[in-house]
């Protein structure tokens, strides 16, 4: 065994899950900060990202969150984030170098 499954999901959880589940997230650079201001007056759960946030590039930042909690002899193979169900993005770390 690498990991243990357990110690992985509450990676996951923390960094990801926990973060941006059930969230409106916005790019903080743009105007949408205005945006945030007001839905988060209506208790909405807001996160701003220093990037435009399509799925392939929060893919981008959940591979270096999910990298950084890793034991140093760990690797991240690949993330697969969905919109739909028809709908989703790929990571692979083998495509980084």
């Amino acid at each position: 065994m690498v990991l243990d499954f357990g110690d992985l999901k509450k990676i996951v959880n923390k960094e990801i899950v926990d973060k941006f589940d059930h969230a409106v997230v916005l790019n903080k650079n743009s105007p949408h900060k205005e945006l945030a201001d007001k839905i988060e007056d209506h208790s909405s759960k807001v996160v701003l990202v220093p990037y435009q946030p399509t799925s392939e590039k929060m893919l981008f930042d959940f591979a270096k969150r999910i990298q950084l909690q890793l034991p140093k002899n760990v690797s991240l193979h690949s993330l697969k984030l969905y919109e739909t169900a028809n709908s989703y993005a790929e990571w692979f770390a083998e495509d980084q170098s």
